[in-house]
């Protein structure tokens, strides 16, 4: 077994790396700790009851030196000097149980971690970040500034996401109306709920305009377009999504109600429409915008017309901060509203609200979902994006299954209408043709 010693040791008084690294877990972590430590001298801390987390070299450690929170933690991962064997919603959730406070300040607090890396090797310059890491420049939510937000996230290459998201292409959370329906079938039902739900094929509704807020890659306009008979235009300032929306399209010919845009919502100046979605799209807009989306978007709808907001939400809201793990490699700049402010800010814009839905266990369904898609096409997602892109996702879709299933995150669909000048609604008087 290779070993570590002090530089001040002799020879015969070797130490491994988890005997120096006692004093630091023993601090950060209590006796419900389920996760089995095991460092690159194979030695170990814990007891493996969920899964196992590998430090596979010194390059851990100094990570976490020079960023003594979660996100030196994330870089290491990403990097691969950190890896997880088992399942890493699992493995996540017994760390985050057993956590005795806050990371951070327990390990900016904690002057045994320099001591433990400088045993083991581990001091030198700080490491350089990973590619995959952005902070986004320029006024926060500007356009040229949500641009960047948007391309880092999504325009990662369209054959990854058919890898994750399977054959819906659909990049929001699905609906699994029996607990043995697929993935794609899920994703349909979602669908067609926010169908029927703005009243797309309504008797007497006619042919109806729908315009989608964030049209990913064309999976809902296709519903609606060949499902309900819809007129649709569908804007995103994501380049690659847009390409591979309008192939679908002209595959399945229906380039001819259906136009994909790249837009930012801010630009759109032909309505009235007749509905307006706006799924997964609400998170990159910021609270402080939020009050002109909703004006804009309420502007944009004839009397009598319905807007759905289908967003991920959080009580109190959140903004993710600047050193979180999230803002840094997935969502720059994203923010998540109270569903409350949702409403009043729907309402102040001159909505009346009719429904909101929480559909937040078929949100950790859904990315159930894609990890396993993930993993089990890990090699091909590798090829594809390389492998600190892959582990950037892994996490993150592992952390958000936990957020949903302990109820830190949750789905709210909120329905509005724009009332006629005499208070019509134009809404059915139940709602049993949602279901």
């Amino acid at each position: 077994m290779a070993t570590l010693m002090e530089p001040s040791q002799t020879a015969t008084s070797r130490v491994t790396v988890s005997q120096l690294l006692v004093p630091l877990l023993d601090k950060l972590f209590d006796e419900r700790l389920p996760v089995m430590f095991e460092f690159w001298d194979a030695s170990t801390y814990g007891r493996e009851t969920v899964g196992r987390l590998r430090f596979t070299s010194p390059d851990a450690l100094r990570s976490v030196l020079w960023s003594p929170d979660e996100l030196g933690v994330a870089r290491a991962f990403v990097t691969g000097s950190i890896d997880v064997s088992g399942n890493v919603a699992q493995v996540l959730r017994g760390l985050q149980q057993s956590l005795r406070g806050d990371i951070g300040l327990l390990l900016r607090s904690s002057p045994q971690l320099f001591r433990a890396v400088r045993a083991t090797g581990g001091l030198g310059a700080r490491p350089s970040l990973p590619d995959e890491e952005i902070l986004p420049r320029g006024v926060r939510h500007s356009l040229g500034r949500d641009r960047q937000a948007i391309s880092h996230h999504y325009d990662v290459g369209n054959s990854f996401y058919e890898l994750v998201l399977g054959s819906s292409m659909t990049y929001s959370c699905a609906r699994f109306v029996t607990p043995d329906m697929t993935l794609h079938d899920a994703q349909a039902a979602k669908h067609e709920l926010i169908c029927r739900k703005l009243g797309l094929g309504e008797p007497g509704a006619g042919r109806m305009r729908l315009l989608e807020i964030g049209c990913g890659w064309g999976s809902m306009a296709i519903h609606a377009a060949s499902n309900h008979g819809a007129d649709v235009v569908g804007v995103t300032i994501s380049q690659e999504q847009a390409s591979y929306a309008r192939a679908r399209l002209a595959r399945l010919g229906l380039d001819d109600r259906v136009e994909i845009r790249v837009q930012d919502y801010r630009e759109v100046t032909d309505g009235p429409f007749d509905a307006i979605s706006s799924i997964g799209m609400a998170e990159h807009v910021g609270k402080r915008r939020m009050a002109l989306y909703f004006e804009r978007l309420y502007g944009l709808l004839r009397p009598g017309g319905r807007l759905l907001n289908h967003a991920i939400s959080s009580v109190g809201g959140s903004r993710l901060p600047r050193r979180s793990f999230a803002h840094r490699y997935v969502f720059p700049d994203g923010e998540l509203l109270d569903v409350g402010d949702t409403v009043l800010f729907m309402e102040q814009a001159g909505f009346e609200v009719r429904d909101v839905q929480n559909l937040r266990e078929h949100y950790a369904q859904t990315l159930r979902c894609w990890v396993a898609n993930l993993e089990q096409n890990w090699d091909a997602a590798v090829d594809l994006v390389g492998e600190a892109r892959a582990r950037v996702w892994l996490l993150y879709m592992s952390g958000s299954i936990n957020g949903f299933d302990d109820a830190g995150l949750h789905l709210h669909q909120t329905l509005g209408v724009r009332l006629h000048a005499d208070g019509r609604s134009d809404m059915p008087p139940t709602r049993r043709g949602w279901s």
